[in-house]
């Protein structure tokens, strides 16, 4: 049985495929759209999990072999249902707003079936076929998501997110092929939605730089924390919570916040791209520090209730990476297991995989590690399309086999330069994990900045993430899970490798501190000597295991700076040309897609220039 799921018109859509209850592919439409956070239907995404199934179109328009269902991954008509209630329970507040988008909302929820079926035709017009058509709960593909692949036969499922149709968090349990939601808070009482809108006060996208706001949170102090206790949120002892809406405008209005809020606070929001002053990474600590406290006292009366060893989780809230190592510190679990496209993009895997234990009832069969072949599911290039597509762009390139790549690409890190590295098949979810990667050395002191500043055109305190040998993670982070495949877990550098005392480090504190050296690999040790840790092993992913032993038999160091192939507001890289572009256009040293390799002082300088001002002028 074929399946596939999508998720779409809100923000990441994607689309996912499983045949017999295998994952065969899935891939987010914005790496192949260029378009960051497309959420418009996933028609590139479709076709290169179909192509990935082996699905063709034959010369009448069909698929062969055929597609079962389709699953879409929330119920559109529910989520109408919540706008409308939202805006008669706050009117006439937000009026002129509701005048406005209620036709627009009428257009995409009431007749999003319809919608869905036209755009599967445009695909295969068997796709679009009604009664293949199926729709799964927000909240419950999420919670599809985490827990089949998961290794376990047996956990607890804890789902937050900023807003389903109306759920924002929710708890599941899961037993074999079996998966029920037992527990609920409704919107607009939302963990996720509170950190957005801290998010844009401190002048960041919301859906995007909550990732900014964790990592800026280290640079603070939480002093704002007991305020936003008093005022915000009432958090119960089982961790279960309400907002105080007075604060927030996100019901009936096109703003997250409101004057009440700024008043509170004492300042208007933050203007992007102005400075960020000690009272921005305050509030960033202050509220990284309500979220976790929200989650420990949710994890842990669940624990204790339910009697659960095993802990899966999803939602936007999941990919809080600091707040995950807490948990797994914590040890009210004794396993944690995180999907690693946990937003809505992992939604449309998970709705094919809700329709195929839950709808379908088909058994199903734990893997160990877990089923998401190390979430390298999206599309690969053959070295003959590779070279097809580096000769047309006319850049100079040379092609060496597997040991002079590794020997000189290792060679070359520790020299100092800076590598893109694109291979095999493209990772599903917002982390690259060492297909779609931009590498470096991790003990240069230089190194945050110059990739920060030179190759990603971000902020300069944002942190770089190690990809470290899964067998000496423990000797250089305090490891609280042995293995973190998917970066997903923050953990701290070990007491050896560090820098500075405690005392230093406490002194030490701020953006103004931002580039001291504080261990033996500074490039991606935090303000608070934390990391976010991504363990490789042979068995994940071979070749960037086999790259990662060569640098350590070259430097004596077992890991690498990895961050995603992409420059400030672009997707990760799918294709050649996209990494091609990326690499001409930032100042990386070497870029390695395949066997091939291009040395950046080989390039003709007239390409170099073309490629540099596109880059200048997006």
């Amino acid at each position: 049985m074929r399946i596939l799921g999508i998720s779409a018109y809100y923000h990441d859509s994607a689309a996912a495929l499983i045949d017999d209850g295998v994952i065969v592919a899935a891939a987010q439409e914005e790496r192949f759209s260029r378009k960051k956070h497309d959420e418009c239907f996933p028609h590139a995404a479709v076709r290169a999990c179909l192509e990935a199934a082996g699905c063709r179109i034959d010369a009448q328009g069909e698929l062969d072999p055929a597609i079962d269902h389709v699953v879409f991954y929330d119920k559109p008509f529910v989520k109408f249902e919540r706008i409308l209630e939202t805006y008669l329970s706050f009117a006439p507040q937000g009026f002129a707003t509701f005048r406005t988008g209620l036709p627009i909302w009428a257009k995409e929820k009431l007749f999003q079936r319809s919608l869905l079926t036209k755009e599967l035709k445009k695909i295969a017009p068997s796709l679009g076929q009604r009664d293949k058509l199926l729709f799964s709960s927000h909240h419950l593909s999420h919670a599809a998501s985490a827990f089949y692949p998961s290794p376990f036969d047996e956990a607890l499922v804890l789902v937050l997110d900023g807003v389903g149709e109306w759920s924002t968090t929710s708890v599941a349990l899961g037993r074999g092929s079996d998966l029920q939601i037992i527990r609920e808070i409704p919107f607009p009482h939302s963990l996720g939605l509170l950190y957005s809108a801290f998010t844009t006060y401190a002048g960041f996208k919301v859906n995007s730089g909550e990732y900014k706001l964790m990592g800026l949170a280290p640079y603070g102090e939480p002093r704002f924390a007991d305020t936003i206790l008093r005022h915000l949120i009432d958090i119960k002892d089982d961790g279960t919570f309400r907002l105080d809406m007075r604060y927030f405008n996100y019901c009936t209005g096109l703003r997250m916040t409101n004057a009440r809020f700024h008043a509170l606070f004492g300042r208007p929001p933050r203007q992007p791209e102005s400075p960020i002053e000690p009272f921005h990474t305050d509030l960033a600590a202050s509220i990284q520090q309500v979220t976790e406290t929200v989650l420990l006292r949710l994890t842990r009366a669940l624990a204790r209730e339910t009697g659960q060893k095993n802990l899966c989780l999803a939602g936007g809230v999941a990919l809080n990476c600091v707040a995950n190592g807490k948990l797994a510190a914590d040890g009210a679990f004794e396993n944690i297991w995180v999907q690693p496209a946990a937003g809505d993009a992992g939604g449309a895997l998970g709705a094919a995989l809700a329709a195929h234990h839950l709808h379908a009832k088909q058994p199903r069969s734990v893997i160990v590690p877990d089923a998401m072949r190390g979430s390298t599911l999206g599309p690969a290039f053959s070295d003959a399309h590779t070279e097809d597509a580096l000769r047309t762009l006319g850049v100079s390139y040379s092609v060496v086999d597997d040991t002079a790549l590794l020997s000189e690409t290792a060679a070359a890190l520790a020299a100092g330069e800076v590598v893109g590295w694109f291979q095999g098949r493209m990772e599903f979810g917002p982390r690259a994990l060492g297909n779609r990667s931009i590498l470096a050395d991790p003990r240069s002191s230089e190194m945050q900045k110059t990739l920060n500043l030179k190759i990603k055109f971000r902020e300069s305190f944002r942190p770089f993430a190690p990809s470290v040998l899964q067998d000496d993670a423990a000797d250089w982070f305090d490891m609280h899970q042995a293995t973190s495949p998917y970066m997903l877990f923050v953990t701290t550098v070990a007491d050896a490798h560090r820098c500075l005392s405690p005392a230093q480090a406490a002194e030490q504190r701020g953006l103004n501190h931002q580039h001291t050296r504080r261990s033996d690999i500074p490039a991606v040790t935090h303000m608070d000597f934390s990391a976010r840790v991504q363990t490789v092993s042979a068995r994940d992913n071979p070749r960037y295991h086999a790259l990662l032993q060569a640098f350590k038999q070259q430097t004596g160091c077992p890991m690498l700076i990895n961050t995603s192939f992409n420059v400030r507001g672009e997707p990760i890289v799918c294709t050649p040309q996209d990494a091609v572009r990326c690499f001409l256009g930032t100042g990386m040293d070497r870029l390695v897609i395949g066997n091939c390799v291009l040395k950046k002082s080989d390039q003709p300088t007239a390409l170099l220039s073309d490629y540099h001002l596109s880059v200048e002028a997006d």
